[in-house]
């Protein structure tokens, strides 16, 4: 009997040290975020007026990241636009269970949203029911025009079926200097 039960104490250790060693691998669609990682420059305008607020111009910088295990990209974003300046963190991941992308944000103004995603071709479309705690719906799409460039659109509605353009904007991939090339000053 003891030696049955140190069997399966062999057994089991064995399994559970192979369940570890076999890493968790990335799909298709967490690969795909890979695009947005390395900073961003955005430049568009703010159409606030359909948020109470003041139109203008949107600028931001937003590093992108992968968090260790490459399974969500973290980002940080500065963005200064007519109500302010503003920071905000955000995580994209994948939903293999719902077959959705995920979105998370928390800012310096006290807001935390979330979004889910889908991917068609080269367009993303991000959707939320709550934009900064109220029940305003949100539809952002995100076009890839090339590996250093995309478009943005956010609009909002209250109802799900008019809505209206509060934000559109391009932003474009710093890329660093080629390692021995000259820094223009």
């Amino acid at each position: 009997m003891k030696r049955i039960i140190g069997v399966l104490v062999v057994f089991v250790l064995i399994l559970g040290v192979s369940a570890r060693a076999q890493a968790p691998t990335q799909g298709p669609e967490v690969k795909r975020l890979g695009y947005f990682i390395g900073t961003w420059k955005e430049v568009g305008t703010a159409h606030l007026g359909a948020m109470q607020g003041p139109e203008g111009k949107v600028t931001s910088t937003t590093k992108y990241e992968w968090l260790p295990g490459e399974f969500f990209v973290v980002g940080h974003s500065d963005t200064m636009m007519s109500t302010g300046a503003n920071k905000e963190m955000s995580v994209m991941g994948w939903d293999d269970a719902k077959k959705i992308y995920t979105y998370h944000s928390f800012d310096s103004d006290g807001e935390a949203d979330e979004a889910t995603g889908t991917l068609n071709g080269d367009t993303w479309t991000w959707t939320a029911d709550n934009m900064g705690g109220a029940p305003i719906k949100a539809r952002l799409t995100i076009k890839e025009v090339s590996k250093t460039e995309y478009t943005f659109k956010m609009e909002i509605s209250q109802d799900g079926t008019a809505w209206t353009t509060a934000i559109e904007s391009t932003s474009t991939k710093v890329v660093a200097p080629a390692a021995g090339a000259p820094v223009k000053k």
